[in-house]
């Protein structure tokens, strides 16, 4: 399993977009083959900063998710909302308590 994680920060006035679009496409992202895991969480102290915490069965399988229409369409709209560069990271679970 592949865990990635993507930080994001956006303009103020363009979050209430970014959580509208998020709505509308978290089940789709979801239900991409190989995607067992979402969460979307938002700092506690810069509400501007958001992160995608996802669970993907293969490396391949978060590959054919960035190369599909659905993350470009999502990709697309999202970017432009930005207010600084994103930052990405693919993780592997090395310990997990519950």
């Amino acid at each position: 399993m592949l865990i990635r994680i993507v930080k994001m920060s956006f303009h103020q006035e363009n979050i209430p977009a970014f959580l509208n679009n998020f709505e509308l496409m978290k089940e789709k992202i979801r239900n991409a083959p190989g995607n067992r895991f979402l969460e979307l969480y938002q700092d506690t102290e810069n509400k501007s900063i958001f992160f995608t915490y996802s669970h993907w069965d293969t490396e391949d399988d978060l590959e054919n998710y960035r190369n599909s229409e659905l993350f470009y369409n999502v990709w697309n709209y999202t970017k432009q909302l930005f207010n600084a560069k994103p930052e990405a990271w693919s993780v592997n679970k090395i310990a997990s308590l519950a």
